[in-house]
This record gives C-alpha cells, sequence and structure tokens, in this order.
C-alpha cells in the first residue's frame, strides 16, 4: 500500500552548519547519520516500497539558541534548504514543512507567507511551549489566522527541558522529561487551544499532533467528566464554545509516532475517527537510524482490526488531501 510519512525528520546539511556556527557547539542528536545523510536514508526508505516522507525540521528550535535578529535567518537558510531537497528529490519527498522564528512573531509571519507562497511549503511547525509561552496567547493568534486562511496544517512539536520533577533534584531522572513530559506538553497545548475558542472562529483551522494525540484518547472519559464536575462545582470554562469541550478535541489531527502500538493506534482512531489519523513514524529517531521505528509502525497500522479504506486514508489519503497534493 501506498504510504506518505507525514512526521519525518530531516536536517539539510547547510542549516546544521548554521546552528552550530550561531551557538557554537554541536548537538548529538543531530549526529544521526540518517538524518542528514539523503543517500543512507534513501537506502533505508527502499525497503518499504512505494514509501514517500513530508519533510519535518529538527530542533534545536530557533527561537531558543538566538535572539530576534538572529533567528529568521536560521529560518530562512532551513526553509531554503529543505524547498530546494524536495524539489531535487520529488520521487522521495511530497513536501516540506517550514519552521519560523517565533521569538520575532512580526518576521515568523513574513516567513510563513514566502515558505508557503515562494517555497511552496506545505505547512508550518512550532515547538511548545513557544520559549515557555502557550499558544493560546494573543500573540501567536495572527499565525493561526494565517494559517487557517492558506488551509494548511500547523505541525505542533512538544519541548521539555530536563528540568527537575521534583524539588531538590538536578533534573529530570530516567529521562521522564522525555518519555511523559512530551505528551504531557502536547495534551497542555491542545487544552489550551481547545478553550481558547480558536475552533468556532476558525472551523477550517488545523493543528497536527505528534505522538497520536498524546494523553487525549485514553482519557476521553475523564475530560468529560472532568468538565461536567466542574460544572457543579460552579467552574466554567467554555467562553465561547458551541460544542462540549470534548467534541473539540477531536477536531485534532494526529500522527501515528508512538513507536508500534497497536492498541494505542487504535485508540486514536476511535476517538479522533480515521480521517484524522496520518501515517508518521518520527524518522530518524530510534536506535536503527529511523529504521526500527518505521517498521514498527507500519507493522501496528497494518495489524489494526479495521477497515482497508481506514488504512488507506491513515497511510496516504489523509496526507493528500490534508497538504492538497496531487493524488
Amino acid at each position: 500500500m501506498k504510504k506518505i510519512d507525514i512526521y519525518s525528520h530531516l536536517m539539510p546539511q547547510r542549516y546544521k552548519e548554521a546552528l552550530y556556527k550561531t551557538t557554537g557547539r554541536s548537538f548529538q542528536m543531530l549526529e544521526i547519520p540518517t538524518l542528514s545523510d539523503v543517500e543512507k536514508r534513501f537506502r533505508m526508505m527502499d525497503k518499504y516500497g512505494d514509501y514517500r516522507q513530508v519533510i519535518t525540521p529538527v530542533g534545536p528550535v530557533p527561537e531558543a539558541i538566538a535572539g530576534p535578529e538572529e533567528s529568521p535567518e536560521l529560518c530562512r537558510i532551513a526553509n531554503d534548504e529543505t524547498a530546494a531537497i524536495v524539489a531535487r528529490y520529488p520521487d522521495r519527498f511530497v513536501g516540506g514543512v517550514a519552521i519560523l522564528p517565533m521569538n520575532n512573531i512580526d518576521e515568523a509571519m513574513k516567513e510563513a507567507d514566502r515558505a508557503i507562497k515562494e517555497l511552496d511549503l506545505r505547512g508550518i511547525i512550532i515547538h511548545t511551549p513557544i520559549n515557555g509561552q502557550p499558544m493560546d496567547r494573543p500573540q501567536f493568534m495572527p499565525l493561526w489566522e494565517k494559517m487557517a486562511g492558506y488551509d494548511l496544517p500547523i505541525w505542533m512539536h512538544p519541548r521539555r527541558e530536563q528540568t527537575p520533577d521534583y524539588a531538590g533534584e538536578p533534573n529530570s531522572k530516567y529521562w521522564i522529561w522525555c518519555l511523559w513530559g512530551w505528551p504531557y506538553e502536547t495534551t497542555l497545548a491542545m487544552t489550551r487551544l481547545v478553550f481558547s475558542g480558536i475552533f468556532d472562529k476558525h472551523p477550517n483551522i488545523k493543528f497536527l499532533t505528534h505522538h497520536a494525540g498524546a494523553m487525549v484518547p485514553f482519557f476521553r472519559g475523564r475530560i468529560e467528566f472532568v468538565y461536567k464536575m466542574a460544572g457543579s462545582f460552579g467552574k466554567s470554562f467554555e467562553m465561547q464554545m458551541s460544542q462540549p469541550p470534548v467534541e473539540y478535541f477531536r477536531k485534532f489531527y494526529n500522527d501515528t509516532a508512538i513507536n508500534g502500538n497497536v492498541s494505542g493506534l487504535t485508540c486514536a482512531h476511535d476517538f479522533f475517527g480515521a480521517e484524522r489519523v496520518l501515517f508518521g513514524a518520527d524518522v530518524p529517531y530510534d536506535t536503527e537510524g529511523g529504521d526500527w521505528s518505521l517498521r514498527e509502525t507500519i507493522r501496528s497500522i497494518e495489524a489494526m482490526d479495521i477497515p482497508r479504506d481506514d488504512k488507506e486514508k491513515i497511510f496516504y489519503k489523509n496526507a493528500q488531501q490534508l497538504l492538497r497534493l496531487p493524488t
């Protein structure tokens, strides 16, 4: 079956060099061979038949490592290189995603326009929180409105530093910051967006979460329970919402990057519906340069007890529609 990987990270060599020059240091997570070496990546991709990727930028996040005057140029380099790679290898990459300087919102707005109109990139990626700020802050709303106008998706990627989980400890033990911190950050961002009223204001807005909607599908019943309970205590957060909160959570699009878990993917499919789940493997972040996650994600989707048509939607049809790609 045809496959389009909606959440596949790639680091253009020129952009990596710019990051190293800006920070004066290297990053271990950027030295995975298949992250920058396209020939090695192609050899891995060849194992999976009719399989292509959407290039999704990877951290470190420009706004976290450069000031508001320097971050726009880093983003321009990243987006130019991403677009060039897509143009050079259209049989491998169906499109690319733009990264923006989120510590300079005026420049972010300009770069979004340039990336979409001039470079033909198919959306933007936002790392949340945005330098400690939630996505529902007023200064970010014009950017979300712009993307709704373009009818292109906003990829969401969680961030969390290795700060301690408990007072008195020097850092987060056992990689808890990554294992549980990232899904929590995604869930937090989704909740803030839900109660911001943005889905009523911009009904066609498209947010795409990482890790299959994080905690949301599993805790569907708890979402309904907690807000009913809050209402019984006189707490109402549904200021301008025309539907119950749980229905707004269903409006997110979500990838399948949970590293191979049939029951987890089935839970996401049950909650969001087949039209809002998209194949994404989080290549190349595993001990096999992406091969393990890709193999296990494909295996898990194929093992789901759902109709073939739903699997086609997940594997490629949803991506074609969401990114407005040729069929």
